[in-house]
């Protein structure tokens, strides 16, 4: 018997990086709010998740004035977010029962195709923390200040060891929940470095190249770029 999914969507970020006095994950990407179209790919691939949003607390308000006016029916549980996004997640994970599969996605991410969705669901059926990776493509240098400058450490990396770890990321509820039971750690810079510091073993799939977190102008002028290459002609 499948489990039941929820998503925890974090968007309890201020977007400074952005330089926008609106946070970035309500900017409009294509006349739509990035929030918005990160929600409706995980309503899309499982129609019916619970969804749990992680917003800042001056902005809940905003929110659901807007679901209202733009009869966005996308039944969501509003939670404040906390100090840091490990805070925000423990948050949301009050919400979340046993026995299910939950889904940790950053709201800003809103190319995530539905069929990667419902891949990475599939396999935490059988795996307790199924993260997406994809190979790192820069050659890497580890540097370090002297005087204002960089200057190398002399450090070599093997590249194609190296990956970037996306979201969502999918575990099993009990799992997670108990990793988050425990204090925050610096080191803890996403759901997988917490449940892997609490011993649960990460089962890894490729992720996608379009999977983007937007975070500066830069980045929403590429996402519009590959949301115009992917609708239809």
């Amino acid at each position: 018997m499948e489990r039941k999914k929820y998503v925890i969507v974090t968007a309890g970020g201020t977007g400074t990086r952005m330089g926008s006095q609106l946070p970035k994950q309500f900017l409009e990407l294509e006349g739509i709010p990035i929030l918005r179209r990160t929600l409706e790919c995980f309503l899309r691939a499982v129609p019916d998740i619970h969804v749990i949003t992680v917003l800042p607390e001056a902005h809940l308000s905003y929110w659901r004035q807007y679901c209202l006016r733009e009869n966005f029916t996308c039944p969501q549980r509003l939670v404040r977010g906390g100090f840091t996004r490990f805070h925000s997640v423990r948050n949301a994970l009050q919400y979340v029962p046993d026995g299910v599969l939950v889904a940790v996605h950053d709201g800003v991410r809103p190319l995530i195709t539905p069929e990667k969705v419902q891949e990475l669901f599939r396999a935490a059926e059988e795996a307790p923390a199924v993260i997406p990776v994809l190979p790192v493509t820069d050659t890497l240098k580890v540097l370090e200040k002297k005087g204002g400058v960089l200057v190398s450490t002399g450090t070599q990396i093997d590249r194609s060891r190296i990956y970037g770890a996306q979201t969502p990321q999918v575990f099993q509820s009990e799992g997670l929940k108990a990793a988050y039971s425990r204090q925050y750690d610096p080191l803890f810079t996403d759901d997988a470095s917490v449940a892997e510091s609490y011993g649960i073993p990460l089962t890894f799939l490729e992720g996608e190249r379009f999977n983007l977190k937007i975070t500066t102008p830069e980045d929403l002028l590429f996402a519009k770029a590959i949301l115009h290459q992917s609708l239809p002609v």
